[in-house]
Order: C-alpha cells, then sequence, then structure tokens
C-alpha cells in the first residue's frame, strides 16, 4: 500500500477521494437515503466545481501566476459539501459567492506568494457574513459514514497526519460528548452524535490537515490540532460571529502562519550536478534566506503541461547545510522521466521555480552523545548528506550504511570517501562492488568504509546481507545481516530513508534485530 499510495500526490488523492465521495453521494440521493433533490444535488456539484475552477483560472490571470487546477478542483468538491444543495436564489447565490471569495483568498489573503487560510473555509466564513448563505457542513451525514471513514484514513494515512487527527478528535470529541452526557444522552449515544453527526471526520481529513496552511514541525501540528479542537467543540457568541467550524480553523491557521515559513521562496536555477548515471543534484539560489534544519524537505511548485497525474506540486529532502548559500536536491533521473523530471531537467541558468513549504521531523537527536544508526536506500541518501554537509555527523558517534542497486549507483560517493576520511563510519552495500574511480574502500568486492570492527562484522556476515536472487531492490536487508552488521543496534536511534517499500521492509528489519527508536524518511519517485 505505501508503494501504490506513493505514486500519488497527496494533493492528487485528496481529489480522488472527493470525487468519490460527490460520486456516492449522488447514488445516496438517488436510493432515497438523502433528501436533498437529484437536480438540486447535480446543480449544486456543477456551480461549485464550475464556479472554482472559472474563478481560480481568472485570478491566476490577473496576478500573472500559473493556475493550480487541482487545487480550485478540490476547493470546489469541499464547498459543495459545506453548502445545502439548493434552488433558492439566495442560496445560489451565496454558494457563487463563497467560490469566488475561497479562490480570491489564494492570492488576496496571502504572503509572499503563499495563502495563509485554508480557502474553502475562508470563502465559506466570508459568504456566511453576508448573510446570503450559511455553512452546514451536511457531509457529517450518517449515510456518508461507510465511504467518508476509509476515505479519510486513507488521506491521513498517505499524509502522515494520523496522530495529528487523534489528537484533534480526541479534544474536539471529548468536549462535545461530555456536553452531550450534560443534557442526558447516554455515553454510546453521545459519542455517536460526536462522531457521525457532526462534521469531524470530514473536517480532519480534508481540511485541518490541508499541508499548505500547516506549521513544519510534528509538536507544531499536535499543538494545533488540539487547540483547534477546542475551539471548534466549546460553543460561543460573540455577536457577530458563533463557533463554527470554519472559524475554528480559520483561527488555526493563523496560529499556524505565525510559527511556520512564511510566504513562498523563488528559486533561481545555478545548474545541475551528475551524481551517477542515473541521479542528478540540482542547485538553486534563493530570493531570500531559507530557514531549516538538516533532514528536513522542501515543497517546490514545478509547472508542466504534460500531468502526470500526480499534480504540480513536489517534495523533495534538501541535501545541502542551512549555512551555504544555496538550495540543493538530488532525484533520479532514469527512463522514463516524469513531467516533473522532465522540467527540472529543462531548466536553465537564471530559469525560476517557486518553493512554497519547508517542513519534516526527520532530524537527529539534540543529544549528539546519542548514538545513531542511517540506513539510506538508493537516493533516500539525500537528507543524510544535508546531515553530512551541515556537520552534524562529525560531531556524534554515527554509522551510515547506504544500499545501492549496483556499482554505478551510489550518489555522492566521492563524499562519502571524503566523510569516511574524516572519522564518518560508512558501509555501503552495492552488488559488484563500488565504481573503479572511487577509492572507497572496496576489499573482497564488500563495499565498506569504516573502522575494522565495522570491517569485520561485514565479512562475517557477507552471506546474510548479499542481495539474493529476485530481490532486486537497494533496501533489501534482513534483521539478522543488519545485526551482525551493527552489533549495537538496541543502543542506536535508527534513521531509514528511501522509497516506501525500501523503508518498511528495512523498518521491520530494523525492528526485528532490536531497534527501539526507527524513524523513517519514506518518498516516491519523481
Amino acid at each position: 500500500m505505501d508503494t501504490a499510495l506513493g505514486r500519488i500526490t497527496m494533493y492528487r488523492l485528496t481529489l480522488m477521494v472527493l470525487a468519490v465521495l460527490a460520486t456516492y453521494s449522488l447514488v445516496l440521493e438517488l436510493l432515497g437515503w438523502l433528501t436533498f433533490g437529484f437536480p438540486e444535488m447535480a446543480a449544486h456539484l456543477v456551480i461549485c466545481l464550475g464556479a472554482t475552477y472559472a474563478a481560480n483560472k481568472v485570478m491566476a490571470a490577473l496576478f500573472r501566476v500559473p493556475p493550480h487546477p487541482e487545487s480550485s478542483l478540490i476547493t470546489g468538491l469541499l464547498l459543495y459539501f459545506l453548502f445545502w444543495p439548493s434552488f433558492r436564489p439566495l442560496d445560489l447565490a451565496g454558494t457563487l459567492l463563497a467560490c469566488v471569495l475561497a479562490s480570491l483568498s489564494k492570492y488576496v489573503l496571502a504572503w509572499r506568494g503563499r495563502h495563509i487560510f485554508n480557502p474553502a473555509a475562508a470563502g465559506a466564513f466570508l459568504a456566511g457574513l453576508t448573510g446570503l448563505n450559511i455553512a452546514t457542513w451536511w457531509a457529517a451525514t450518517p449515510a456518508m459514514l461507510i465511504v467518508v471513514v476509509p476515505g479519510v484514513l486513507l488521506v491521513l494515512y498517505r499524509m502522515g497526519k494520523l496522530r495529528m487527527a487523534g489528537v484533534f478528535l480526541a479534544v474536539a470529541a471529548g468536549i462535545i460528548t461530555v456536553e452531550l452526557l450534560g443534557a442526558g444522552m447516554s455515553a454510546g449515544q453521545a459519542l455517536w452524535q460526536a462522531l457521525a453527526q457532526r462534521p469531524l471526520l470530514f473536517f480532519v481529513g480534508f481540511m485541518l490537515t490541508e499541508p499548505l496552511t500547516l506549521p513544519p514541525r510534528r509538536w507544531q501540528q499536535l499543538a494545533l490540532a488540539a487547540v483547534v479542537g477546542a475551539i471548534f467543540a466549546v460553543p460561543y457568541n460573540l455577536g457577530f460571529v458563533a463557533n463554527s467550524p470554519e472559524l475554528a480553523l480559520l483561527v488555526g491557521n493563523i496560529v499556524a502562519f505565525l510559527v511556520g515559513q512564511r510566504g513562498s521562496v523563488d528559486l533561481a536555477f545555478v545548474g545541475a550536478e551528475s551524481l551517477t548515471a542515473t541521479t542528478r543534484e540540482f542547485s538553486f539560489r534563493p530570493s531570500r534566506p531559507v530557514r531549516f534544519q538538516p533532514g528536513q524537505y522542501l515543497e517546490v511548485d514545478l509547472p508542466h503541461a504534460r500531468s502526470d497525474g500526480k499534480g504540480r506540486r513536489r517534495v523533495f529532502s534538501l541535501a545541502g547545510s542551512p549555512r551555504e548559500p544555496l538550495i540543493r536536491f538530488a532525484v533520479r533521473t532514469s527512463e522514463p522521466v516524469s513531467a516533473a523530471k522532465g522540467v527540472l531537467l529543462a531548466l536553465k541558468p537564471g530559469d525560476r521555480l517557486r518553493a512554497t513549504t519547508v517542513g519534516g521531523d526527520f532530524l537527529l537527536p539534540r543529544d549528539t552523545a546519542k548514538p545513531v544508526l542511517l540506513i539510506a536506500a538508493g537516493i533516500g541518501i539525500t537528507p543524510f548528506m544535508s546531515y553530512l554537509r551541515s556537520g552534524e555527523l562529525q560531531r556524534r558517534d554515527a554509522l551510515l550504511i547506504v544500499l545501492a542497486r549496483n556499482q554505478h549507483e551510489v550518489p555522492f560517493a566521492d563524499e562519502l570517501r571524503r566523510a569516511h576520511n574524516a572519522g564518518v563510519r560508512t558501509i555501503i552495500r552495492a552488488p559488484g562492488g563500488l565504481r573503479a574511480d572511487s577509492s572507497i574502500d572496496n576489499s573482497a568486492g564488500d563495499d565498506v568504509a569504516g573502522n575494522d570492527a565495522a570491517r569485520d562484522a561485514v565479512d562475517q556476515s557477507r552471506a546474510a546481507v548479499s542481495t539474493p536472487s529476485g530481490q532486486g531492490s537497494p533496501g533489501w536487508l534482513d534483521a539478522a545481516g543488519l545485526a551482525d552488521l551493527v552489533p549495537d543496534i538496541n543502543d542506536r536511534e535508527v534513521y531509514i530513508s528511501g522509497s516506501p517499500s525500501s523503508v518498511a521492509s528495512l523498518r521491520a528489519a530494523a525492528r526485528q534485530a532490536g531497534a527501539r527508536r526507527v524513524h523513517t524518511d519514506s518518498f516516491a519517485g519523481y
């Protein structure tokens, strides 16, 4: 499942799930399980999608930026589930206004090119202030649960936000349940109403976890979930506004904006360097300093005319040091080249891209006395290069294992050799040995750079770690081989980076070998 979901960006997955939900809602109406009327629902869907798509095109043209059709369709589908389907003139006017305001908010309610508020929530809240129409969040209908629950879980799992969703649901559902218990309901009835008849699940799955309006760190996201959950659930009335899901989210958006990377950054392309025949490192000069920590990622907007079903925004692990003036990341460039990679490969010096978000928690322990084990599968070496280039590994007890498909696909081999000579223990596993031009120790056909103890461990476990027939993945390394390579693995914090399938395999191997704390950073090829 990790591999399958990894082929789809979170934007496209969200769009697909919402489209399935919209189709299911129309089926429910035909079956008589909803009471809006099929013509009203069909017209409502067309209006929401058409208005947001058209408004997004117009706004993009006025502000002279490339349009983002997937984003506009997601916003339209969200508003479809927020506003009551109706043919009443005022309701129609309010829905149209919400669609236009949601699209406008991406450009006007923005800072340095990055929108501050969730567009659907902003549109719904502002339209509600006019009195034309008020968001009812009719997606919170028990009949919808059979599709809403798996859809929400799928999106949250893909984005890695299950823990954040759990915090929000615990706080919001807990407050609502206590309130309903005080009104005389049983515990079961109160909990059912909180989860099935309030829009908690829809809200957390498709709106609270919207990536562009989240703070960058996990602990910040968990704190935000608790704050928004309380604002969502506690009843209040401030005169012209009362508690509503959209207002709770807008308050959370402001908090996230204040603690996160404020605005997008223009990146001027400097050049690219071939690391191997199938990997290349790209360097950019940012228009202003980019704040990040080694191990974090950068989201980049890559506009391309030939859609590949993954949207325009792609996430890349940063490979450079925060102290460097350039932004660097590396990708595989083997055929077939995707549309996004085609954009990167076609760049000429001076061409510009836009970075939208910095985030991630793939960070080394603050305590430099804590020993660490780093395992990179293929191009998963990228975040570890940021550790290395920033000097983080030189001042720790660190062991780096690099797994490659063959001797010609070891990215950054020369830098790894220099790091080894500087004292960073490195084991490189590439069937057939390293490239002939590399001076990393390659005794007896095994790929080892490190101290004598590490070399002896590899000699003793050659059979356990060699790639068996049919195992072409660079991430293959079983628990027995890993335990032999790293006898003190239970004392080390383990960091694993690579494709979703490689990470899943290596994480299981590390756990079986005795690792207590395992951090992962998985990604799909672009």
